[in-house]
């Protein structure tokens, strides 16, 4: 008589791992960073919006890439408006074979303002209308139906069949919406796929602020589904003591810079750390952006980063945010050693 034994099953990963998010990357580097990364094991490959256009260097990363998802992490919204954003997210979401998740900031007034010359109101009111009128053109692409979105900020009534793409053969991409605040969490949940959270976030934060308001904006709009929360943790990651303490050291300067920040405030304030901030900012008005490092003590520096080698920071990061992130990608203000993220990954899923 032959018994059969069922095999084993997988674990199923704890998250979606993206890697990327290099803000120093050449435009040139991105093919070959984003193919090492599929190779490495990585589910996703993010890239952001600091020195050159996301959906370039998406573009560029889709050309190179056949698994990965496509992140944007984020894209400027309010840089752009909602038929722009529509048109360039369509063409990479076609050309990536519906690989595309689109990841929408609104960065900051002055930013908006000063540097991209557009207007600025009410963030989180205009970030609705945002994603809304974009779901309004595609669903017009996607139906053939007349487009006659109306909103608050935005309105869209014309679609000639000349400029009209027709339904994207693999969907529309997913929309995530990054928020630290809780007005804007609230507007993730109620009209996103998902929240990007900040780096500067900790899982108290997490628990006690991100959760809650993205749990009512999904209630505001009778959601049954809890949008997804992707967070780009902060890492300090070596091969031996001395490449963890470089890290750990260049991680508490970020996160000084962070915190001199009075939007980013909130954080600390709910950790009791307020006068850390106040300290902070007094340091960065000066200028001592060196001497600002010392005021983060290594408390505060374990409670935003995970450190040690690559098994070692993904027991912590299991441990920190299993059941609570769905999609992780990782902060590392230093340089990394390339054959640690592949051991990162894979203690990750292990």
């Amino acid at each position: 008589m032959t018994t059969t034994h069922a095999a084993a099953a997988t674990p199923a990963p704890a998250f979606v791992i993206d890697a990327g998010g290099d803000t120093s990357i050449g435009l040139t580097d991105i093919p070959l960073a984003a193919a090492r990364a599929e190779a490495d094991g990585a589910d996703g490959v993010v890239v952001s919006e600091t020195k050159h256009d996301p959906f370039v260097s998406l573009t560029l990363a889709a050309q190179n890439t056949e698994r990965v998802q496509l992140f944007s992490g984020i894209a400027v919204a309010f840089a752009r408006s909602p038929m722009t954003l529509a048109m360039q997210a369509n063409d990479i979401q076609e050309l990536s074979g519906g690989r595309l998740v689109l990841g929408l900031g609104s960065q900051v007034q002055q930013h908006i303002e000063r540097r991209f010359s557009m207007p600025w109101s009410r963030p989180a009111a205009r970030m609705r209308d945002f994603v809304l009128a974009t779901k309004a053109i595609w669903h017009a692409w996607e139906t053939s139906e007349r487009l006659n979105y109306r909103g608050e900020f935005y309105t869209h009534t014309l679609m000639s069949p000349f400029f009209d793409p027709g339904p994207n053969p693999h969907g529309n991409a997913p929309i995530w919406v990054a928020a630290v605040g809780e007005r804007m969490t609230e507007t993730a949940g109620e009209v996103a796929d998902g929240v990007v959270a900040h780096t500067f976030t900790t899982r108290r934060y997490l628990d006690e602020v991100t959760l809650p308001a993205l749990r009512r904006g999904a209630a505001t709009a009778g959601r049954a589904d809890m949008p997804g929360v992707s967070l780009p943790a902060f890492v300090a990651m070596g091969r031996d003591e001395a490449e963890i303490r470089a890290a750990a050291f260049a991680v508490g300067k970020q996160i000084a810079f962070y915190g001199s920040t009075p939007a980013y405030l909130p954080v600390l304030e709910l950790h009791g750390w307020a006068g850390v901030h106040e300290a902070l900012n007094a340091a960065s008005r000066r200028g001592e952006w060196q001497e600002m490092a010392s005021i983060v003590t290594e408390e505060i520096v374990r409670e935003f980063a995970v450190i040690g080698t690559p098994e070692q920071v993904a027991t912590q990061l299991r441990a920190r945010y299993d059941g609570v992130v769905s999609r992780l990608s990782f902060s590392t203000p230093y340089p990394v050693a390339p054959e640690l993220w592949p051991r990162l990954y894979a203690a990750l899923r292990s």
